[in-house]
């Protein structure tokens, strides 16, 4: 067979998965190797200096994901398939008469077909400054680090734009410290993906996090100083705002300009003009992406139809049957931690159309079903809780009626839960980037034997995309195996096959103190936001030295990187430990005179603390500095690990009092203060059968007898409620003492990710028998074990906020702005309220809308 030449223009997403789908085409015929693809000679001419990537996941980059992470094309992909890639060697020309292309070296490549997938460009707003220096767009990875480097010197920044990728850049400058602005024209954010009012839970959400927004207006010029650098901007309504630099993320225009010079036909508005099977005007040249604009008259700008048009593409160049006539254009994402999910007929435009709306301002969500007139989901708007997507958009796209009231899918999950996957049909699609049904994940398990999400990922590509339907992915999985009687795959994650108590065994027994070397010996990747806090909990759990030094800084949440936690408005609390709730007079007056000096919000709260709310992160280190001075530690409020033991006065003041409960509070509190586990812990010590001290709502509690002291284990407040049960009756104080020090170590040794004591309890095989017969009577053989563990935790605690400030490293860490230590974080507003203060509200409120039909 005679091999032709193809050329592929443009090497981002879209082209790789051209690529990609032309190998599996060649693979199904045998024809693929070092030689060539399909019959093809492929050369790929990309404008960038690197191989296509990830820009999904393009903000990722400024947390830490490296580009060779972020890149979509495997180690020897090309060689293997005889695919010539020629980086940083755009296109220049393309000559149809001679079927020849020319590249920006000069050279002239003759082609017997084209495929343009040249992407778009950022459009920028021919705005007066436009291009000063300190004006940026987000598009590429260059433009990231040209960005980052920028901020370096900055302090107030402002987007121009806020749909999808504006919020990403606004998150992007936010998390380097700066002063952060959204400018918007359309009267509301992400205006193509969200509804009125949908856009105002997600602008109260957004402005509650500090970031400026400035809707209803553009950009009339960008202002520069004497040295022609960006100093502020002017908007069209006139309101002057001081900036340092500018992200433009107004839209994108497709990248048509060597179609439009070779004389191929492009749309008024751009986008070259291409049929159902991906073909040009002429025959040879064929178009993908978001460079053209498709038979149904669109220009798609989601990297789902993306794919779709390279797959037709692909089969067009194999000669097989296939087809593009539009595409699913839903979204799920996460802007500034805020989730927002749009799909289907999200603006209701459909004749006879009803909306069933579910509202609450004070939990930030907002969910809005379009339903036909035919009982069908036609779309929706999901703000602030997204976790129906994966359930509700196939359910969309399906266009069956529904079965299940609307109104029971937009409740909280109290109230009406939402229909499971169960409930969908085989033909419902599942993942939309690869346009894979629930029926093919179902016959990947049944059918070809995959028995894990990434066994049916790598068979079918069903949640290697946007990444939105792993969620969905794993349910149908798993009850598929399930139905089959196979027991589904136990791993934390994708990254790991183990589950957390498996790797807890391997991190003690072999001593690994990081988390390069576990993901190395036991796991793949580099690690995602599930399994590295995993791995930072059991690390410090075994007493690896301090969550902030080295590697394991690196691994921790929020609360976790700063020893405070993050409340709504980028402030943090403050909490010390106050043992069993005893407090000196003393004590009291320290920690009236730094809230009073530090104007801070003081309320003493049900477990007994002090807690003290409204601190800047730069004022945390001057704030435990005189903590402790006055002899207080970390309450660790902010951390997986031991919060408080509560206590009632017990026999020393109550008449009715039978054992001394302040003292044992202490005593338990001061044992085990700092031990991580899975999830928080709380306990409590009741000095007689009135349980003022609410021992059996905890997850260890313990009542005074006449004869010694009754432990429960297993409960907890919160949404489920549980009250703990009688683990032992009448113990003296050191078998008490060593029953819970045991009873901690086995479920921090056993426990899943984020498990509470009382659902780990109900799912313990044997249930309390088997815990007490564990705890109390070896019967694994086990006990020694854990009592060397606790030993060694308490052998060597110490307190983190004063280790923190004995080391001038871990120190530095505590700044609102990387690049002006010392400077307030001026995004950080309050109001007074009673005599106190409270975080300062955003400046448009929301409506609180009621379930209703219309």
């Amino acid at each position: 067979m005679t091999t032709k030449e193809l050329v592929l223009v443009g090497h981002g997403m879209v082209g790789q998965r051209f690529l990609e789908a032309l190998a599996e085409r060649a693979g199904e015929a045998g024809r693929t190797g070092p030689a060539g693809t399909a019959g093809w000679r492929v050369t790929v001419l990309a404008e960038e200096p690197r191989p296509a990537y990830d820009r999904v996941q393009l903000t990722s980059w400024f947390s830490g994901t490296s580009a060779e992470e972020l890149s979509l094309c495997p180690e020897g992909f090309m060689a293997g398939n005889g695919i010539e890639l020629r980086l940083a060697e755009p296109a220049t020309a393309v000559d149809r008469d001679a079927r020849t292309v020319t590249t920006a070296a000069g050279e002239r490549l003759p082609y017997d077909a084209l495929v343009l997938a040249t992407g778009s460009y950022a459009f920028v707003p021919p705005v007066p400054g436009h291009d000063a220096p300190g004006t940026h767009v987000y598009r590429t990875l260059e433009d990231l680090e040209a960005i980052r480097a920028d901020a370096g010197g900055a302090r107030v920044g402002v987007v121009i734009g806020g749909g999808l990728l504006g919020l990403e850049a606004a998150g992007a400058l936010r998390a380097m410290g700066l002063e952060t602005h959204v400018v918007e024209f359309a009267p509301r954010l992400m205006a193509l993906q969200v509804d009125e009012g949908g856009g105002a839970v997600l602008r109260r959400k957004i402005e509650e996090l500090g970031v400026v927004v400035h809707t209803g207006a553009g950009a009339r010029r960008i202002d520069t100083g004497d040295d022609g650098r960006v100093r502020g901007l002017t908007l069209s309504d006139g309101t002057e705002l001081t900036a340092d630099m500018v992200v433009f993320s107004a839209g994108v225009r497709p990248r048509d300009e060597l179609a439009r010079a070779c004389g191929l036909p492009v749309g008024e508005r751009g986008g070259i003009v291409v049929d159902e099977r991906c073909r040009t005007a002429d025959p040879a040249v064929l178009a993908i992406g978001e460079c053209a604009l498709a038979a149904d008259g669109r220009v798609y700008g989601l990297v789902a139809p993306g794919y779709a048009m390279a797959e037709a593409a692909a089969r067009e160049l194999t000669g097989a049957a296939g087809s593009f006539t539009g595409a699913d254009t839903s979204t799920k994402l996460k802007l500034l931690g805020v989730d927002v999910a749009s799909f289907g007929d999200a603006h209701g435009t459909t004749e006879g159309a009803l909306d069933v709306l579910y509202s609450s301002s004070r939990e930030g969500v907002y969910k809005k079903l379009v339903i036909g007139a035919d009982g069908a989901l036609l779309g929706g708007v999901l703000v602030g809780d997204t976790e129906a997507y994966g359930t509700l958009r196939p359910l969309a796209v399906s266009g069956t009626p529904l079965t299940t009231p609307p109104e029971q899918l937009v409740l909280p999950p109290s109230a009406g839960a939402p229909a499971g996957p169960v409930t969908l049909p085989d033909e419902a699609v599942v993942c939309s980037c690869h346009h894979v049904s629930k029926g093919e994940v179902r016959a990947a398990v049944r059918d070809r034997g995959r028995t894990s999400v990434p066994e049916v990922k790598k068979c079918t590509r069903a949640g290697t995309g946007c990444g939105s339907c792993v969620g969905l992915l794993k349910t149908v999985v798993t009850e598929e195996l399930a139905a089959g009687g196979v027991e589904s795959a136990r791993g934390l994650c994708e990254h790991f096959a183990l589950t957390r108590a498996e790797l807890y065994e391997i991190v003690r027994v072999k001593g690994i103190t990081g988390f390069s070397r576990l993901i190395d010996e036991h796991g793949t990747g580099e690690g995602c936001d599930v399994c590295k806090p995993v791995v930072a909990s059991i690390l410090a759990s075994l007493g690896n030295g301090h969550i902030l030094d080295g590697e394991q800084a690196a691994l921790q949440d929020t609360n976790d990187h700063f020893l405070a936690n993050l409340q709504r408005n980028g402030s943090y609390s403050v909490v010390p430990r106050v043992p069993g709730g005893e407090i000196s007079p003393e004590g009291l007056i320290v920690i009236g005179e730094i809230a009073r000096d530090f104007r801070l919000y003081t309320k003493i709260t049900g477990g007994q603390r002090i807690d003290l709310f409204g601190a800047r992160v730069d004022e945390l280190p001057l704030i435990w500095k005189r903590l402790v001075d006055a002899g207080f530690e970390s309450g660790h409020a902010y951390g997986k690990a031991l919060r408080t033991v509560k206590s009632c006065v017990g026999e020393t003041w109550c008449r009715f009092g039978v054992q001394d409960s302040v003292a044992l509070a202490i005593e338990l509190e001061l044992r085990y203060r700092g031990l991580r586990a899975p999830h928080k812990l709380k306990s409590a010590v009741s000095g007689c059968a009135r349980e003022c001290a609410e021992a059996r709502s905890k997850d260890f509690g313990v009542i005074a007898t006449s004869a010694g002291w009754n432990l429960y284990v297993g409960g907890n407040g919160g949404t489920s409620p549980r009250h703990a049960d009688l683990l032992a009756a009448d113990l003296d104080r050191e078998t008490l003492l060593r029953t819970i020090d045991r009873f901690l170590m086995f479920y921090i040794r056993t426990a899943d990710r984020l498990e509470r004591t009382a659902p780990w309890l109900e799912r313990l095989e044997g249930g309390l028998d088997h815990l007490r017969a564990v705890v109390m009577d070896d019967v694994l053989g086990i006990c020694a074990d854990l009592d060397e563990l606790m030993t060694r935790h308490i052998e060597t605690y110490e307190d983190e906020w004063a280790a923190t400030l004995a080391d001038p490293d871990r120190l530095r860490r505590f700044a609102s702005f990387a690049n002006a230590p010392g400077t307030p974080d001026p995004t950080v507003r309050f109001v007074p309220e009673r005599d106190q203060i409270r975080p300062a509200p955003p400046v448009v409120a929301g409506t609180t809308l009621e379930v209703r039909t219309r």
